[in-house]
């Protein structure tokens, strides 16, 4: 086996000036624990991790046409001997129900960061009903949800659905709530 980090050779840059510590630790939590591809989506509330993404040479970051892509992306990442994490918002949660069958039926591990929209101090009434329903709905899937509202939660929540998802080979969502990304007025 190799140390996760002897690999990592690429220098996860400090917050500019007033911005949020969490996601740049988020990442090199990610890093630390192997993750190797990231898929994702245009989103602000990924904007850090994505921008991160796309600059360290050694993680493999996929920009997606729609979000049951990443899923798919996912499985195959685990085939191949890598870890996998998609990036989306909540409003394209929906377009991922039917695909979200093929990680629970080959018992592959799924893990995916969900900012959300539709919930704390939402001001687009466009977002609200997935808002509502996210959660519901992916449990009904058979997913495990971690909702994280504050910033001292993340990184122990988002370590614990790493290890449920490659450990255990769960399906894992870590919903991003609005208390955390800031609520949105658009």
């Amino acid at each position: 086996l190799f140390s996760p980090k002897a690999i990592m050779s690429f220098k996860i840059p400090s917050p500019p000036s007033g911005q949020p510590e969490w996601p740049y630790d988020l990442y090199q939590l990610l890093r630390n624990e192997r993750v190797s591809q990231i898929s994702h989506v245009p989103d602000a509330g990924h904007k850090v991790l994505i921008h991160l993404s796309l600059a360290d040479p050694e993680v493999h970051s996929i920009p997606l046409t729609t979000e049951e892509e990443g899923v798919a992306m996912s499985v195959g990442a685990h085939l191949g001997g890598e870890r996998h994490v998609v990036l989306m918002q909540s409003s394209g949660v929906g377009n991922c129900i039917n695909m979200l069958s093929l990680p629970r039926l080959g018992k592959f591990p799924f893990l995916a960061l969900i900012s959300m929209r539709g919930d704390f101090g939402e001001g687009n009434p466009w977002q609200m009903p997935m808002g509502k329903s996210i959660r519901p709905v992916l449990e009904a899937c058979d997913i495990v949800c971690l909702k994280v509202e504050e910033t001292s939660e993340v990184l122990s929540t988002v370590s614990a659905a790493i290890t449920m998802a490659f450990q255990c080979t769960e399906s894992v969502c870590v919903l991003l709530g609005q208390k955390l990304l800031g609520a949105k007025k658009f």
